[in-house]
């Protein structure tokens, strides 16, 4: 097998076999990424293709400072921002619906990793993006208002309100609150 730094010098010289190799590589990485800031799988596979367009387009760019896969993963998120923006998502908090509260479950309920990725993919589109960035990505408020071309107090309340919503839908799904990325406290 060839080292990743001939892979890059490949793919950067065009060669096919070296970008399928580069996409069958990184595809389940980068494609748990895309499904972090998408509606669905569908919504999800779009991003990553064409984040990966933009990797290609853009990989002799790539002079080996800091991991391909960091880069990559930075072109994926960038890729989902670009979307936001073209979708211009504007939900006024007070539009939103109200969750409905289904049967609890049992206190003691694991709450399991991918019910937590589905409570986040069904936050509001900019709730979901605040939050990923934030306790997923590790981006300040600062970082995400100059990304999302908000204020660093919109995107706290963003988060704010975000991290509301996931709560009362663990409380809802198990019947105690637990604790959610990003240090916050709960009951429980």
């Amino acid at each position: 097998m060839k080292a990743l730094e001939e892979i890059i010098r490949d793919c950067q010289e065009g060669r096919p076999s070296a970008l399928q190799y580069l996409y069958e590589k990184f595809s389940p990485v980068m494609f748990a990424i895309c499904l972090r800031y998408s509606r669905d799988r569908t919504e999800a596979e779009d991003l990553l293709q064409e984040g990966f367009l933009k990797v290609f387009r853009s990989i002799g760019g790539f002079r080996g400072e800091g991991s391909l896969e960091g880069w990559m993963r930075r072109i994926m998120v960038n890729t989902a921002l670009e979307q936001y923006r073209r979708k211009n998502y504007m939900y006024p908090v007070e539009n939103l619906p109200e969750e409905e509260a289904g049967e609890a479950e049992s206190p003691d309920m694991q709450l399991r990793s991918e019910d937590l990725q589905q409570m986040i993919c069904d936050l509001p589109p900019r709730y979901r993006m605040v939050f990923n960035l934030y306790a997923l990505e590790g981006y300040s408020h600062k970082e995400i208002a100059i990304m999302m071309g908000i204020t660093t107090g919109t995107s706290k309340s963003n988060l704010s309100r975000a991290r509301e919503i996931l709560q009362r839908k663990v409380e809802a799904q198990y019947g105690v609150l637990r604790k959610l990325p990003g240090n916050y406290e709960q009951r429980g």
